[in-house]
């Protein structure tokens, strides 16, 4: 069963549970798939809609403005808004491939600086292009970032 297949079965199973929060959040998951493949038929995209990779990049960019918004209620002491924020990523990230570990992140960014022969700063762009590769959804990039430049300028 694919991505969209499970976000539709379970929107389907929180309805008759009446669990409210849960099913809020798996219809703003339907809503931003569907202005995504909008915005694609409107850019020429494919015909058959988007992939489970793009689907994974929709609910990473949909976690990341979450933790954004949390953030930003409880700096602003509103509590309650920032809870619901993180129950709503909770929601979203039980679609979402496993994270790695701080371990495994650094073990992957070193086998990628070394299948590259990756050997000064310049070569961060190709690195990083690769992560994204091959963990999609499985790491912060914007954390990685600073490991990666260090491991590259040592």
């Amino acid at each position: 069963m694919g991505l969209r297949e499970r976000i539709s079965a379970d929107t389907k199973e929180a309805m008759k549970a009446k669990e409210t929060a849960r099913l809020s959040t798996l219809r703003l998951i339907s809503a931003a798939i569907k202005d995504r493949e909008i915005a694609a038929r409107g850019e020429g995209g494919d015909e058959n809609g988007l992939s489970d990779a793009d689907l994974t990049a929709i609910l990473s960019k949909m976690v990341k403005q979450r933790q954004e918004s949390a953030k930003a209620y409880e700096e602003g002491g509103r509590l309650e808004l920032a809870e619901r924020e993180q129950d709503e990523i909770k929601v979203i990230q039980s679609y979402l491939p496993r994270q790695l570990t701080d371990e495994e992140a650094r073990a992957a960014i070193d086998k990628v600086i070394t299948d590259l022969g990756a050997a000064s700063i310049r070569d961060m762009g190709r690195v990083m292009a690769e992560l994204r590769a091959r963990h999609a959804g499985q790491m912060d990039f914007g954390a990685v970032g600073p490991i990666i430049k260090d491991r590259l300028m040592a």
